[in-house]
């Protein structure tokens, strides 16, 4: 299941937020879907029963022989008023106490009458049966009196209403008047609207969206310094003279970005110094090598002589080697976009023409941003590793959407597994395979694998399974 959850941070809070959103707005949903469905029923009873209390205060203060015709007249499909001598059938009252709230408002708007009797009786639609919406005071049955005719009409009244008004209860009332005549009222009264609605859904929807669409402003503000940190960090493995972090953002991102530029500036002065160190060294040390040299050349034996200026010639190619490998690690070189296919065949077709077996495979054209200087020396150390411990070189070059490898081969004993690991420290050389008397520092390899760090690339050293090395050097596009 977290496979397939978003990895960034970015991803994460808006998923975090998204989650909120959905779980808010069906919670707000169901409240208001509640709070609505509440507010029609008690609406729609306060009206009902208003009503009744009007019409029954109008036609008992009528005289008797305009009751009827009276009656009659407010009579309308959706409210069905009668008169008779009987009262009608008293039902059980509903469960929610509805039926004795609507009784007590009807009582309070009626004057007062020793013998007032109120019934009332609110249906559930699942006790009404099919096709009589008033329950059976109105059964289909045209009823005695004025009202012949209108329990006919209560049967389309369902269609009338139709089902955009939610569920419907039947509210029955009867009014017991001053001459002992029954007063009766069938009416409708709304269970509730609809809770979902496409208007609701519409606006639910563009809300939503808009709390998105900040949320997501929001997130990449806050998450991009992020982003700038990564990079800045990126850019210091490879240059210590890079430059420094922006502090601006948030105070939390103020304070990360000036520790970083701190962190920066104490790691540029520690390699200057250390660069500044080897230098005043070198210097101290080819002082008396000069002088070593020059007394050297006063040895009347000339195979002693020689060994010593080899010694000599030795150790100043030791300190020579070592201040450009410090040097190199702050040098900062400008980079530039080059062809290094085109790099690369430069160094072979100049290593070929001085006779060294060294061939290329040919590679199309392929565009890096690199520092050409630092790079060419490089592919030049391995390349002469290749030729002075493995016979010959030959150079390949793959591309992907994502990275340049440039692979070299060679045909030598290869490299103890056990050493691969050690061969990119500064002097190690291994003894077993590449004797002193093939020359080098043992920094070859060390400056080849700083240099390519730099460009944010790897290089890596196997055993090739029908002999000899490979070393592959990979570098981002």
């Amino acid at each position: 299941m977290s496979r397939f959850l978003p990895k960034s941070l970015f991803g994460q809070t808006i998923l975090i937020l998204l989650f909120g959103l959905v779980v808010s707005h069906a919670v707000g949903a169901w409240i208001y879907a509640g709070a609505r469905e509440q507010a029609v029923r008690a609406v729609g009873g306060f009206a009902a029963a208003q009503r009744v209390a009007n019409l029954t205060r109008l036609v008992e203060e009528a005289p008797a022989d305009w009751r009827a015709r009276l009656v009659a007249a407010l009579s309308d499909p959706s409210f069905r008023v009668a008169l008779a001598a009987q009262p009608p059938e008293q039902l059980p009252a509903d469960a929610d106490g509805a039926a004795k709230a609507i009784e007590d408002y009807v009582r309070q708007q009626l004057p007062d009458q020793p013998d007032r009797q109120v019934r009332v009786t609110v249906l559930e639609p699942a006790l009404r049966p099919p096709g009589t919406p008033f329950g059976p005071f109105f059964d289909g049955r045209p009823p005695p009196g004025p009202m012949g005719g209108m329990g006919r009409m209560g049967g389309r009244m369902r269609d009338m209403m139709g089902p955009n008004f939610g569920g419907w209860r039947g509210l029955q009332v009867a009014v017991r008047l001053s001459d002992g005549q029954w007063l009766s009222f069938a009416t409708n009264l709304p269970q509730g609207a609809p809770s979902v609605s496409w208007q609701f859904i519409v606006s639910m929807a563009l809300m939503g969206l808009i709390v998105l669409a900040v949320s997501v402003w929001a997130v990449r503000r806050v998450t991009a310094p992020l982003g700038l940190l990564s990079a800045a960090a990126d850019r210091l493995g490879r240059d210590v003279t890079a430059e420094p972090l922006a502090e601006a953002g948030t105070a939390e991102m103020q304070r990360a970005a000036r520790a970083f530029n701190r962190m920066q500036e104490r790691l540029r002065r520690l390699v200057e110094s250390r660069t500044q160190m080897l230098a005043a060294l070198s210097h101290d040390l080819r002082t008396p090598l000069t002088l070593l040299r020059l007394r050297s050349e006063e040895v009347a034996d000339t195979a002693e002589r020689e060994k010593m200026l080899a010694t000599i010639g030795e150790m100043d190619e030791m300190i020579g080697s070592t201040l450009a490998f410090a040097r190199d690690e702050v040098r900062a070189e400008p980079r530039r976009r080059v062809d290094i296919a085109a790099l690369l065949a430069s160094i072979v077709d100049d290593m070929a023409d001085a006779g060294l077996p060294v061939s290329m495979t040919q590679a199309a054209p392929t565009i890096l941003d690199c520092q050409p200087g630092a790079l060419k020396r490089a592919i030049a150390n391995l390349l002469d590793n290749a030729v002075k411990y493995g016979k010959c070189a030959r150079v390949a070059i793959d591309t992907t959407a994502q990275a340049v490898e440039i692979v070299i081969d060679d045909d030598g004993p290869g490299i103890p597994e056990a050493e691969l690991p050690r061969v990119f420290q500064p002097f190690y050389r291994v003894e077993d395979s590449r004797s002193r008397d093939t020359g080098g520092t043992g920094l070859g390899l060390a400056i080849a694998q700083a240099i390519v760090q730099a460009h944010g690339g790897e290089l890596t050293l196997a055993n090739r399974p029908g002999g000899g090395l490979r070393a592959c050097i990979g570098l981002p596009l």
